[in-house]
């Protein structure tokens, strides 16, 4: 099979397109049919060292396809079913023609969806959830302001948000303003023009997808007893203790019953996955290099096959 592999650690440039074995799905697995595959930031922070596993490693972990192939006590899913599935970050494999999941963490999806729409829901989308719900427990009629809302993460967040019956504050850039209100934010902040914290008082959830300085800036715009959530580095322990507040960090797990609920929102319409740019796999250079500039509306998302 085709697959985009780098044997050494580096920039876009050491990306290749290789002929590799199709894998085999031992007990528990599937053997997915790759038909789109999601590029996400920790792809090309993975491909520049950030985790520093065997090589050579074939990158991606959101992928959507077909079910070719399934393992020995798989009972939920069988060949033809159209599954996706955010593969965990110590496995990776969906810049390929083939990839194995386990079972447990994939989702079925519609035939009204399509694979590149899918592709680009599961590492996102799990993020998003994982963070509001599960780490920040963001309840009905609580406000949170989300940082990059229209951001990969941050445009499933907006609406995820929205689908609990929380009031969202959005931060983004002037031409992503209107896009912010499509989703469903009651308030979109252009963090260029405006201090987010002129704007933004006594809320109870701040998602940070930003870092540094933004993360510095945002403990003051939480109540007492608020929760901030960053999924790029870890609150300041000093802060929050100062201030009253509550925070950690978070890495996605896979889940494959929560975007099982992820599915079903995308199905009923309350939750729509935005993709902004779709390259052929052999162009997987380009799709990281763009995925790099930070300024991706949504998602970008590679197509592997028909």
């Amino acid at each position: 099979m085709k697959a985009i592999r780098f044997h050494k650690f580096g920039g876009p440039e050491v990306l290749v397109l290789d002929d590799v074995p199709r894998p085999e799905p031992a007990a528990g697995e599937l053997l997915v049919r790759v038909l789109a595959a999601g590029v996400n930031p920790v792809d090309w922070k993975v491909r520049g060292g950030m985790m520093r596993g065997k090589l050579p490693m074939i990158p991606g972990y959101d992928v959507a396809g077909v079910v070719d192939k399934a393992g020995a006590e798989v009972k939920d899913f069988a060949p033809g079913d159209r599954v996706m599935v955010y593969l965990a970050l110590n496995r990776g494999g969906g810049y390929a023609e083939y990839a194995t999941a386990p079972a447990k963490d994939c989702a079925k999806f519609g035939k009204d969806l399509a694979p590149t729409s899918a592709a680009a829901i599961p590492l996102a989308a799990l993020t998003a959830w994982q963070a509001l719900f599960e780490t920040a427990k963001l309840a009905e009629g609580q406000t949170v302001l989300i940082h990059a809302g229209a951001g990969g993460v941050g445009h499933f967040a907006v609406q995820l948000a929205k689908s609990r019956g929380a009031r969202v504050l959005a931060t983004a850039s002037e031409k992503n303003l209107d896009f912010l209100k499509e989703l469903g934010a009651d308030v979109a902040i252009d963090y260029r023009a405006q201090r987010f914290e002129d704007v933004a008082k006594d809320v109870d959830v701040v998602l940070d997808a930003v870092g540094g300085d933004t993360l510095g800036r945002s403990y003051g715009v939480l109540k007492k007893g608020g929760f901030v959530v960053s999924i790029v580095q870890p609150p300041d322990p000093a802060r929050l203790e100062e201030l009253g507040l509550r925070g950690s960090v978070m890495l996605v797990q896979p889940n494959g019953a929560q975007l099982a609920q992820i599915a079903e929102l995308v199905q009923t319409g309350k939750l729509k996955p935005h993709v902004s740019a779709t390259y052929p796999l052999a162009e997987a250079r380009k799709a990281q290099e763009a995925s790099a500039t930070g300024h991706t509306r949504g998602k970008i998302v590679l197509k592997v096959a028909d």
